[in-house]
């Protein structure tokens, strides 16, 4: 399958109304700590947002409430994946994205034939407390020889500045968080790596 090469991450439906409009084509909405009416309501509003502007979103964690809300693609981590009814995931239909951080998780991921694998942090990330070290460039290579055909999400610490690289070792994605949400203008950086994604899209 083939993903658009720049993969936005956020943690509302605001941000998904705020930016997708300009272009962004591979949303994921990544809410933690929400009762599930909240939840519900802020599935529903993404997913309007993305149908009206043909953006593939991918709901994080919560793949019953996706399920219920006719949503086509969920990311689980590690932990999630094992509590996880993967048959049923598929069986709704429903693409699956995998996090990965080493070797053992890697193994773990293919097993349950992901749509696509993610591994990170490839740099050191200020979004959530990693006891994984930066991955590196080269751990891109590695993972791309051992995924293959599978599309794979680089994430953790990138900035458009570092997209090339990511990209030359071989991760068909850069996923991007707070080098987005934390920015002064959004709006401006996200155009830029719209931009600077070009060439791969």
């Amino acid at each position: 399958m083939k993903l658009d090469p720049f993969y936005l991450i956020v943690d509302s439906a605001a941000w998904i109304e705020r930016l997708v409009p300009l272009g962004v084509k591979l949303v994921q909405l990544r809410i933690k700590d929400m009762d599930e009416a909240g939840l519900c309501r802020e599935i529903r509003a993404a997913k309007a947002v993305c149908e009206r502007h043909r953006c593939q979103l991918i709901v994080n964690d919560y793949w019953r409430l996706a399920i219920d809300e006719g949503c086509d693609f969920v990311h689980l981590g590690q932990e999630d994946l094992a509590e996880a009814d993967v048959k049923a995931i598929r069986h709704a239909g429903m693409k699956l994205g995998l996090s990965t951080h080493d070797d053992a998780e890697l193994d773990t991921a293919l097993a349950a034939a992901p749509d696509y694998v993610a591994l990170g942090p490839v740099y050191p990330t200020i979004l959530k407390a990693m006891k994984w070290a930066p991955q590196g460039l080269d751990r891109i290579a590695l993972w791309k020889r051992r995924v293959g055909a599978t599309p794979l999400v680089a994430i953790g610490g990138l900035n458009v500045d570092r997209i090339a690289g990511v990209f030359a070792q071989g991760a068909d994605v850069a996923a991007v968080v707070t080098d987005i949400t934390l920015n002064a203008d959004p709006e401006a950086r996200t155009r830029e790596w719209l931009a600077a994604t070009a060439q791969w899209r």
